[in-house]
């Protein structure tokens, strides 16, 4: 097994999000059906985001680089680089205050009951 390098990943990443209209880019790091644990790379420019949505499972934030802003109805957080949130299991929307690379982590089922 290969080491993924997440600093190179985050910039190119950042440069892809930079060039797409949507201000957004995304790389699936770990997934797929045989995975429990799902580790996506996402970039987001300044003053883009997720609208609000339901967490598909238990759910992480890393903030690898610039700041950003996570809400549901009732509390926002904001979080810059070395920051870590558990995402909660309510509807929420994410934000970028700076251009922001995050590493989110979601777990979609049990350990016990994720697939061979």
């Amino acid at each position: 097994m290969q080491p993924i390098s997440l600093i190179t990943l985050a910039e190119q990443q950042l440069d892809a999000a930079r060039q797409a209209t949507s201000g957004r880019s995304a790389h699936t790091i770990r997934g797929g059906r045989q995975h429990a644990l799902h580790q996506t790379l996402l970039a987001l420019i300044a003053g883009r985001g997720l609208d609000e949505h339901q967490s598909p499972g238990e759910a992480t934030l890393q903030i690898l680089r610039g700041r950003v802003r996570l809400a549901t109805a009732e509390e926002a957080w904001e979080a810059t680089v070395g920051d870590y949130l558990d995402i909660p299991p309510l509807r929420h929307d994410l934000s970028a205050i700076e251009d922001s690379v995050v590493l989110l982590t979601v777990i979609t089922q049990t350990a016990g009951n994720a697939a061979p």
